[in-house]
């Protein structure tokens, strides 16, 4: 069994300096983490810095295959949008399908795909995960048929749908409690820089080489982190349930979600956050245009500034996570969103479109990592594959249905009028959020006493 962590960090020295109570969290000399009792849930420590978590090797790796594999889904993307839009004269609709293709899958097939996860060998799922889109991918090569590369998409984002829950299992499993925010903000750090880089690498390598040189990175990508993965250790428990009883597990996930209000409240609130970006993205070129009367690299800078801020997002979360309790900062988040909103609707400035969207960027990291987080911290091992899974699948299809109802909504009221409903309804959610928590506390409170 290969050990998971360096001779120098995998010691019980480490646990010391990392300030992690054994009574808490207990790992053992690989790294692993062993045990996921109630009361880990309950009193998961201070959260750990970013150096921390990076001491452990199996968080390293992590780390370095989402990198490694996000850039590379991020070039294929653009790639692909290159290749239908300038080579294959796309219609504005089959442009528009390539993201509709790899998301409506993630809606459909999620809640259906953490039931397995949940029952599955997690390093098998994710290694065959990885392997089969590293394949897929390299079909995009030879095909030159829009429709067959639609199907090539929905493939691999049926695929996808076991890959992602799996991998926030695995987190779970190998990172101590205390360090989930951390490795949380690390995972949307890649993403975001990814997204940042990604256009213009893409752009240069397909005007340089061709679009098929950043679909062989892509599949190269996921077979470094299948390589990876395979270096791991992941020890979960395994539970033993019959075929037959896929429905009733898949009631469970919902049930468990239904009856845990602050798991609803953040699964409610990521998908109303991811709504609004969305919104924002379909329509943010138009915006521009239009209404700011200015350029395509206006446009550029400004989706940089989201990715930006989101990054500068994760750096400040587990400083205010060690005050400011996780779910308050999803409330927080919401209503920032909202005011981001509200003042690119407002002003209609160069200006205040960037202030606008770097603060966007900012509160959506308080959304989107503190309710992974949270979402970690609450829910039972055996349930967590559904739970991420149908998390999964509502931010799939809030993004999906964005796409459709963004353009008709702002042709009839016009885009300011949209951003000004998207902020309203942000901060009403933020607002009942808020009351509805303390509610719920005084009232935990009062059973406890």
């Amino acid at each position: 069994m290969p050990e998971l962590l360096d001779e120098s960090d995998g010691s019980i020295q480490e646990e010391k300096a990392l300030n992690v109570n054994r009574a808490v969290i207990d790992i053992d000399e690989r790294g692993v983490r062993k045990g996921n009792s109630h009361s880990e849930m309950a009193n998961p420590g201070a959260p750990l810095s970013f150096s921390d978590v990076l001491r452990l090797r199996p968080v390293r790796r992590l780390w370095i295959a989402q990198i490694v594999s996000g850039f590379g889904d991020f070039l294929a993307v653009f790639a692909i949008i290159s290749v239908v839009t300038f080579k294959l004269h796309g219609t504005a609709t089959q442009v528009a399908m390539v993201l509709v293709s790899f998301m409506a899958p993630l809606a459909i097939v999620s809640p259906l795909a953490g039931v397995y996860v949940d029952r599955w060998h997690l390093k098998r799922t994710m290694i065959a995960s990885d392997v089969t889109r590293g394949v897929l991918v390299l079909a995009l090569v030879f095909v030159h048929d829009v429709y067959l590369i639609y199907a090539i998409l929905f493939t691999m984002s049926v695929v996808s749908a076991f890959f992602v829950p799996a991998q926030s299992v695995a987190v779970r499993t190998l990172v101590p409690m205390a360090g989930l925010m951390a490795v949380n903000g690390l995972m949307s750090q890649a993403q975001q820089g990814s997204l940042i880089v990604a256009p213009s690498v893409a752009g240069e390598l397909v005007q340089l080489v061709g679009a098929n040189s950043c679909f062989l990175y892509d599949s190269l990508s996921f077979f470094i982190s299948a390589a990876l993965v395979m270096t791991l250790t992941i020890d979960r428990p395994t539970v033993e349930t019959k075929s037959s009883a896929v429905l009733a597990s898949m009631r469970q996930g919902f049930g468990f979600i239904f009856r845990h209000s602050t798991i609803s409240f953040v699964i409610v609130s990521m998908t109303a956050g991811m709504f609004a970006m969305r919104c924002f993205g379909a329509l943010l070129s138009i915006y521009v245009r239009d209404l700011l009367h200015s350029t395509s690299a206006v446009f550029g800078v400004l989706n940089t500034l989201i990715g930006v801020g989101m990054i500068l997002g994760t750096q400040l979360l587990t400083r205010f996570a060690r005050r400011i309790p996780k779910q308050n900062l999803v409330v927080y988040g919401l209503v920032g969103m909202g005011i981001a909103i509200l003042i690119t609707a407002a002003f209609g400035t160069i200006g205040s479109a960037a202030a606008g969207m770097f603060g966007l960027g900012l509160c959506a990291s308080a959304i989107f990592i503190t309710a992974t987080t949270l979402i970690q911290h609450e829910t039972p091992h055996e349930l967590l594959g559904r739970v991420m899974s149908s998390l999964m699948s509502l931010v799939a299809g809030a993004q999906v249905i964005s796409m459709f109802v963004a353009g008709p909504v702002a042709e009839k009221i016009g885009i300011p009028n949209l951003y000004f409903g998207s902020a309203a309804s942000l901060v009403g959610i933020g607002v009942v959020g808020y009351f509805q928590l303390t509610k719920i506390g005084k009232v935990e409170a009062a059973k406890s006493t």
